[in-house]
This record gives structure tokens, C-alpha cells and sequence, in this order.
């Protein structure tokens, strides 16, 4: 059985949808379970596409709503926290608010108040240079997120290529670090079918990104990164061929922070 655990509500003030409807959906198309992740909210505002942490109680609410609405159907609850340079306290913060049942950890910011996925600074990288300084910093920065166990599950991993920019030459060199700090700490790969829903027309990672986690048996989860229900599981199709063509045959599943590894179906739709 598949899972979705990345998907956002309106609270976090670019989505739609509240928890009940996520769930509804999901249940309809034969997943498993959910889990939604909005956004973590920070001390202070930080940017206009995250939830303000005087809403974390509606949070809450409404996943135990959907959970009472829908009892027999497993509704999980998490954040999906940026990594920023200097954010470690705060994290490790967030984490005592609630009993979460996992922590999706995501780079965006490269520099302060400038990510690698917001058309506003596309034009920042004209140049081959330009390019391998945003891949660079990203990359460092991903490890390092994955280096401070802070997080169970991380985010579309190569988000950098958001807009169709790659440096030239073998991508390997960026994802090998990054491979081996999944490894050194038992680190979750998302597998997102965002990325064919945004400009670069791809899932995120990479092919041969993936194949290097399969090849050193870090563990995957399937997610859409929905910002609406009709997202949820949208593209599973085309993952879990993806998954599977590279060697993969199991995924894992989240409650309390503790993961169990399950078979991936055969085939998706399961109908």
C-alpha cells in the first residue's frame, strides 16, 4: 500500500483544502494513510508562504477533525521544516510542540530570503558560474541538513534544477555527499512527483540520483508535495515505475517518529 506524507493546508497561505478533504481524497484512491506537513512556522515572519505560529492549535484541530471524521483511516501529523544556516535551536523547538510522527526537512534558501525554487530570482543565475555557485550552496546545505538528525524524511532533492538549471558535467559530484550522509544517519529520501507538475517536467531526484540511493540502500518514501486534495498521489503512476526500474521494492511508513519498512504495490493505481 501506498502513503502520501507531504501535503499543505491553507494555513501555511499558499494551499487549499483542509485535512478532512486531503483525507477524503485519499481514502477514495486506495492509499493507505497521510500525513499532512505544512510549512514550520518560525519565531518571527520570515516569508508570506508558511504558517504563523499563533495558527499551530487550528493546526491541530483540524487533523483531529479529519482523524474523528475518518476514524479508520490513519491521518499523521508533521511540518515540513526549512534548513537555514543558524536554525538548529529553533528546530529542535519545533519538535517538542507536538507528538509528531515524522519531520520533513527541505532546503529552499540558498542565502537569506533568496530560494532556489521562487521565480523572482531566476534571472540571480545567467551564467555557468551562476548556476554551479546556487547548485553548490544548495547541495552543502542539504547535507548538512541531513547531518543534524533533525529530520526523518527529506524533501525533493534536487529542488535546485526547479527551473530547468543544471550545471554541465556529471551531477554525481553534488549527489554523493549527499548520498552518504541518508547513509551515516539512516536518513528517508523523498521521491516527489512535484517536479512534474512545475517547470522542469521531472520528479524529483534525478534518475541517477536515485540510483545511487538505491545502490547504497537508503530507504524512499513516495510523496506529491499536494497543495490542493486533487494533488494528493497525482503522478504515482509514473514514481512507482520509477522506483521500481532502479531496484526498489519497499517504502516506509511514519508513526511517533519511528519508521517500518512496507512492500511497495506493483502497480498504481491498485484497481
Amino acid at each position: 500500500m501506498l502513503t502520501d506524507y507531504h501535503m499543505h493546508t491553507p494555513l501555511c497561505l499558499h494551499a487549499e483544502g483542509n485535512p478532512i478533504d486531503y483525507a477524503r481524497h485519499a481514502q477514495s484512491i486506495g492509499l493507505a494513510e497521510i500525513g499532512l506537513s505544512d510549512h514550520n512556522p518560525m519565531p518571527e515572519r520570515y516569508d508570506d508562504w508558511r504558517m504563523p505560529l499563533s495558527d499551530l492549535p487550528r493546526y491541530f484541530k483540524l487533523v483531529q477533525e479529519a482523524r474523528e471524521a475518518l476514524p479508520d483511516f490513519p491521518i499523521r501529523v508533521a511540518l515540513e521544516c526549512d534548513h537555514l544556516e543558524g536554525s538548529g535551536k529553533w528546530i529542535d523547538e519545533t519538535a517538542g510542540m507536538a507528538d509528531w510522527d515524522y519531520l520533513i526537512g527541505s532546503v529552499h534558501y540558498i542565502h537569506d530570503g533568496i530560494a532556489v525554487d521562487d521565480p523572482k530570482h531566476v534571472s540571480r543565475w545567467k551564467t555557468a558560474a551562476d548556476i554551479e555557485h546556487m547548485w553548490g550552496m544548495y547541495w552543502k546545505l542539504y547535507e548538512q541538513m541531513i547531518r543534524t538528525r533533525q529530520f526523518d524524511i527529506f524533501a525533493h532533492p534536487d529542488l535546485a534544477k526547479r527551473f530547468g538549471l543544471r550545471p554541465a558535467g556529471d551531477l554525481r559530484y553534488y549527489y554523493e555527499p549527499v548520498i552518504q550522509a541518508l547513509v551515516d544517519t539512516g536518513g528517508v529520501l523523498e521521491v516527489s512527483t512535484a517536479g512534474l507538475r512545475k517547470d522542469v517536467r521531472e520528479i524529483y531526484p534525478a534518475l541517477e540520483m536515485l540510483e545511487m540511493a538505491f545502490s547504497a540502500q537508503v530507504p524512499i518514501v513516495i510523496n506529491s508535495d499536494a497543495h490542493k486534495p486533487t494533488d494528493v498521489a497525482v503522478d504515482f503512476d509514473k514514481a512507482l515505475e520509477l522506483v521500481r526500474s532502479v531496484g526498489y521494492t519497499t517504502t516506509v511508513r511514519f508513526e511517533k517518529r519511528c519508521k517500518v519498512e512496507m512492500p511497495l504495490p506493483e502497480k498504481w493505481p491498485l484497481s
